[in-house]
């Protein structure tokens, strides 16, 4: 039996990944903080590992002897994707594990440059602990969250206007993954040892944003009017132009997703859907339908608060 641990067990897509690996007969062991114990429906293959990564690697290390494959799904800033998860990588080393996942879980981060995205680039800062470590990275890449990419912080769909907004020509395919099904993979992939040292492209449908807008008119029952922002030249000067005047990074950092999905740097290359055939992604159309009409009527005063957490 593979003994797997996941840190960032009890988060939206932590839990599913700990589910998966629980159907699929692993051994999880969920590293979760004291407030959250209560959060993980008990499971006779399912250790609780109370810690934090700010407990630091020789604390940690308790946790991971033992253990084949770390699977990250942390979020947060440099304290946690540089720092955090590179404590959780020496106690791994320290543990003897064989390979981690970290909490990347994102479009195609390595398409492009540093300066790009500032999330990417904690995330590439990161990648870089491996290649003097004993435990082989995993990287998973799956495209855009559908949960968040027609959600506020994209700038998208505007349910009160009735728009759907598109920089560049919007023919170009984009990688859509909603969060049950990078959950199912992780958590295939994380028992696949061929994956050591790789990263690994797994997506739920590509589709360019005019074929998006088509699916959401057909899901949604009503027209979406097409506003077209600009070229890509425009939204990088409009990122630059944000970048002077934001209070945080969310008021900007989903257009530089946006910008390295629509010019093809970010693009997923190698598919490998085809490794993991007992995962059946779900459709775009699927996915809408099942969110049903509440999806499409968020109201103006939600778009405004700015609630929400980063993510692609």
């Amino acid at each position: 039996m593979t003994t797997v641990l996941v840190a960032g067990a009890t988060g939206s897509l932590g839990s599913l990944i700990v589910k998966h690996l629980l159907e699929r007969g692993a051994d999880v062991r969920a590293l979760v903080r004291q407030s959250s114990t209560d959060k993980l429906a008990a499971h006779p293959n399912l250790t609780l590992c109370v810690g934090d990564l700010t407990d630091g690697s020789g604390t940690l290390q308790q946790h991971v002897d033992g253990v084949d494959v770390v699977v990250s799904a942390v979020q947060g800033g440099p304290e946690v994707i540089i720092n955090g998860q590179r404590e959780l990588l020496r106690a791994a080393e320290r543990g003897g594990v064989h390979r981690m996942i970290p909490s990347d879980f994102s479009v195609g981060l390595f398409g492009y440059g540093y300066g790009i995205n500032v999330l990417s680039d904690l995330r590439r800062v990161f990648a870089d602990e491996f290649a003097t470590s004993t435990v082989a990275r995993t990287s998973v890449a799956i495209g855009a969250f559908p949960e968040y990419f027609l959600g506020p912080v994209h700038e998208v769909l505007d349910p009160v206007a009735g728009t759907f907004a598109v920089w560049g020509d919007g023919m170009r395919p984009v990688d859509i993954t909603t969060i049950p099904d990078t959950a199912a993979f992780t958590a295939a992939i994380a028992l696949d040892p061929k994956t050591a040292g790789r990263e690994v492209h797994v997506v739920g449908q590509q589709l360019s944003m005019l074929e998006l807008r088509n699916e959401i008119e057909a899901a949604s029952g009503r027209r979406w009017e097409l506003v077209r922002r600009g070229t890509l030249q425009d939204l990088r000067a409009e990122i630059v132009r944000r970048q002077f005047t934001a209070s945080s990074v969310v008021e900007y950092v989903a257009l530089q997703y946006q910008v390295a999905m629509f010019d093809g740097t970010a693009s997923l290359r190698d598919v490998r859907n085809a490794d993991y055939p007992d995962v059946i992604p779900t459709s775009v159309a699927a996915y809408l339908a099942d969110r049903g009409a509440a999806h499409f009527s968020v109201s103006r005063a939600a778009q405004q608060r700015g609630e929400w957490p980063i993510a692609v």
